[in-house]
């Protein structure tokens, strides 16, 4: 199933505006050098596996895209094997939205995104939902305590790194407590030198 990114979404419209542009001889190269297939390497899976959240595309059955937020746990999105992820469901506003688009079109494109290192990788797929046992079991969070109702399955067909221009860095409180923390500690040492430094005073 899996095939690469650029020749999946590039069609002759956008060859024909890179064309007008002057960009269509370097996306020509890159996609003569794409190879048979986008196949998950370690690099993706560990980046996957990393994000907390993420956001995914669908359409609509009148055809009106529609672009959904997803968030968990760390490692929430992860390989299942065979250029395949998943992710539980996690019970929200009951819209339904992704679901209802997936029963009718099952293509899906998901931007996971890395603030702090200006990163992005961005995946399309065909997609399911599914409450069977053998789906939801691998992708259950256990320490999590939001309820899952289903397993979204994605079955990868290509997938592309982007590069870090117009990304600005964005971080979290966990981010910025590590970050910080060898400063508090000098902190509180520096301190505690000068407590004693004023009792020796006395």
């Amino acid at each position: 199933m899996a095939q690469t990114f650029l020749h999946t979404m590039f069609g002759p419209r956008s060859r024909a505006l890179q064309e007008a542009a002057g960009s269509r001889a370097s996306y020509a190269r890159m996609e003569a050098d794409a190879g048979a297939a986008d196949i998950l390497t370690a690099r993706e899976i560990a980046f996957i596996e990393a994000r907390d959240s993420f956001y995914m595309a669908s359409v609509s059955e009148d055809g009106w895209p529609y672009v959904q937020h997803r968030g968990g746990p760390p490692g929430f999105l992860h390989s299942i094997g065979d250029n395949r992820i998943g992710f539980a469901d996690f019970t929200g506003n009951r819209q339904y939205l992704s679901a209802a688009n997936l029963a009718a079109d099952d293509r899906v494109a998901l931007f996971l995104m890395d603030y702090p290192n200006r990163r992005r990788l961005k995946l399309i797929g065909h997609a399911r939902s599914s409450d069977a046992p053998e789906d939801m079991a691998p992708l259950l969070a256990p320490h999590y305590a939001a309820v899952p109702e289903r397993a979204f399955v994605i079955d990868i067909v290509g997938f592309d790194w982007n590069c870090p221009q117009h990304i600005t860095p964005r971080f979290t409180e966990a981010d910025i407590a590590r970050a910080t923390q060898p400063l508090l500690q000098e902190l509180a040492r520096l301190r505690a030198r000068v407590a004693e430094l004023e009792e020796l005073k006395t």
